[in-house]
């Protein structure tokens, strides 16, 4: 009798112990695999035109449709990186990609006052969602630069 009832009192405060120990765990984001693949494609365009094309027009409308696609993108903080930076690349006339702007659209969408107001939007969003993010750095020391220039 005494045996068993050590033997349960042990096995007792053994589960009460593992049920203390266990880590809580937060609730991760459910992302749909097929959005995350496309979102993920068109990432690696954008970061292929952003880094070894300087074609900065066609990477911030590839960020431009992953955010309003998928919001929820696993990698954001590089895309509103990206869409940031691209901005504020056109607005300071860089890259080897010529905006050829034909409709009153266009032309208001890629106006250098317009493009540097997105720019701070997009790191500004980076800054405040993402504080954590690798881009954090360089972002904070572009928002400056395009504060500056106000």
């Amino acid at each position: 009798m005494k045996k068993s009832f050590i033997i349960l009192s042990l096995l007792f405060f053994t589960f009460v112990s593992s049920a203390f120990a266990q880590k809580q765990i937060e609730q991760q984001v459910q992302r749909d695999p097929v959005l995350e693949a496309d979102a993920k494609h068109n990432l690696e365009v954008a970061d292929q035109y952003f880094k070894l094309k300087k074609a900065y027009k066609a990477t911030l409308l590839r960020c431009e449709e992953i955010i309003a696609a998928y919001p929820e993108f696993s990698r954001m903080d590089k895309v509103l990186f990206y869409a940031g930076m691209s901005s504020f690349y056109l607005s300071e006339g860089k890259g080897k990609q010529k905006l050829l702007l034909q409709t009153d659209e266009e032309k208001a969408k890629f106006e250098p006052k317009k493009l540097r107001e997105d720019a701070i939007a997009y790191l500004n969003q980076l800054k405040e969602q993402f504080p954590k993010s690798e881009y954090i750095g360089e972002t904070e020391k572009n928002l400056k630069l395009l504060e500056d220039k106000k």
